[in-house]
Formats: structure tokens, sequence, C-alpha cells
């Protein structure tokens, strides 16, 4: 059997009380349609993990960053299993910089495309039940705050749950206060 490819997804995370309104809606969708459940976040980088220290990208690029605040956009949904459903935020120059400082210290500097979202649920759905979903969350906030970044393992192709279930925090820091 062939060995999968596996990557370094860093992620932003949010800060309270988003965080756990946003664990919470994942977990609430993941119960009613049988989908995995995850830890809210904002991919901000992707690598291949292959001699990849991200404890080391994180010490770096991190140092005497200050959580992001970024702006709901609104909500959306896509044919792409990892963007079922999604609050999408507005570009953030900040944000940018930071994905690109990270691609700058990893080992293998990928041309990643950064689209600030923050995924609900992955699962294969028909589009007139994503639409429904949609239209039926209203948000109780505007703007998130992020106070931390993770750098995560996973399989390359992340197609089904069990792709989902395998990822694994391999790093993490808090960003200054």
């Amino acid at each position: 059997m062939e060995k999968q490819e596996r990557i370094i997804g860093y992620w932003l995370c949010p800060a309270e009380p988003a965080r756990s309104r946003f664990a919470e809606l994942i977990g609430n969708l993941a119960t009613q349609f049988e989908a995995p459940v995850f830890e809210p976040h904002v991919t901000i980088y992707v690598t291949n993990a292959e001699q990849e220290n991200p404890r080391a990208v994180l010490e770096e690029v991190l140092r005497l960053r200050q959580p992001f605040r970024l702006m709901v956009a609104g909500l959306d949904y896509s044919a792409k299993f990892t963007k079922t459903l999604y609050v999408q935020f507005a570009p953030n120059p900040e944000l940018a910089q930071l994905s690109e400082d990270l691609r700058r210290a990893s080992v293998s500097r990928n041309d990643y495309e950064l689209n600030p979202h923050l995924s609900l649920i992955y699962k294969e759905m028909d589009e007139e039940m994503k639409r429904r979903l949609a239209n039926s969350i209203t948000l109780p906030f505007t703007e998130v705050t992020f106070d931390g970044v993770k750098a995560i393992i996973s399989p390359a192709e992340i197609k089904k749950r069990e792709d989902v279930e395998t990822w694994r925090v391999v790093a993490e820091q808090k960003l200054a206060r």
C-alpha cells in the first residue's frame, strides 16, 4: 500500500466567546448530519509535512504578533468537501502577511492562496440542503478575534470523515496580548 502524503496545516483559532459558539454550531451540525466534529479554525497556510518543524516555524513567525480581528463577510457553501458550509471573512492585510511569513519560514514553500473562512461542517450534501442551512444560521457577531495558531498534521487529501478524524495538533502558540 502506498503511503499517503501528509501535510501541515497552520490554523488561526478563534478566541472566546466565538470559539465556544463555533464549536457548539459545528457539534450540532455534526450530530444532525452524522459528520465529523473538528475544532473551529481558519487555515492560513498549508505545506508538506516532510522535514517541517512546525514548533520552530511558529516560534519564529509569531513572536510579538497580536491577536487578529477578522470581519465576517457572510455565510456561504460550496461543492468542496472542506468548504461544505462556512463563514467567509473579509480579506485582511495583516493576516495575508502572516500567511506569507509562514510560507517563508517553511521548508517547503507552497503557493498557498489564503481565503479566510471557517468551516462549519464537512459533509457531502445536495445544494438545496446547503442553501437552507446557510439561510437558517445567524451569527451573533460581525467580527471575530483570533488569539492562537496551531499546526495540524493531516493527510494531503481531505475527502471524507475519516480523513478529518486523523487530524492531530503537533504545535500551538498563543498570540501576544
